[in-house]
């Protein structure tokens, strides 16, 4: 891995199958969060939806990537995901292709968010909607539970927001 990478050097594939590369996020403030329709978690869309309303303006993202290892919560194909998403929580933010997020056929941009923080499983994700927070810079900052609430987030988030981007140019 390089030196110097930060979440900017990835790219994932949206629902719709196009990739999007993480450098069109450049100074913005992420919440990365793997998801599933059918978890005990799953009404966290809203909460993450109101965060998304209120500070997308202030160049602040949200980033789902459902996954379907934990309990087969995850079952649908993305056409199944983006209704799901849209209908139940009015969803706006972007969506990507089902990934894995452990083991060795996980995603590269969970491979590098697990190197970056751990956790207390060694860097496996214990669940569906872990959230990683990833300031303007592309660092990760924060690494949080399922069981953080949306909502709980939200001062680190404005904190993050108030900061400048310190990027080369």
């Amino acid at each position: 891995m390089a030196f110097n990478e930060t979440f900017y050097n990835f790219s994932a594939n949206s629902l719709q199958g196009k990739q999007i590369l993480m450098k069109s996020y450049v100074s913005h403030v992420i919440l990365v969060v793997n998801t599933a329709s059918e978890c005990g978690f799953t009404p966290q869309f809203a909460g993450l939806q109101k965060l998304y309303e209120k500070y997308k303006n202030q160049r602040f993202v949200i980033l789902g990537f459902p996954c379907n290892q934990f309990g087969g919560q995850e079952p649908g194909s993305a056409d199944d995901i983006e209704l799901n998403c849209k209908l139940n929580y009015g969803v706006e933010f972007p969506m990507f292709d089902k990934i894995q997020v452990n083991g060795k056929k996980a995603h590269p941009i969970y491979q590098w968010l697990k190197k970056e923080k751990k956790g207390l499983l060694g860097g496996r994700i214990p669940w569906n909607f872990t959230k990683f927070l990833i300031d303007r810079n592309g660092n990760v900052v924060g690494r949080y539970g399922p069981n953080t609430t949306p909502v709980k987030l939200e001062s680190q988030i404005e904190k993050l927001l108030a900061k400048q981007v310190e990027l080369p140019i």
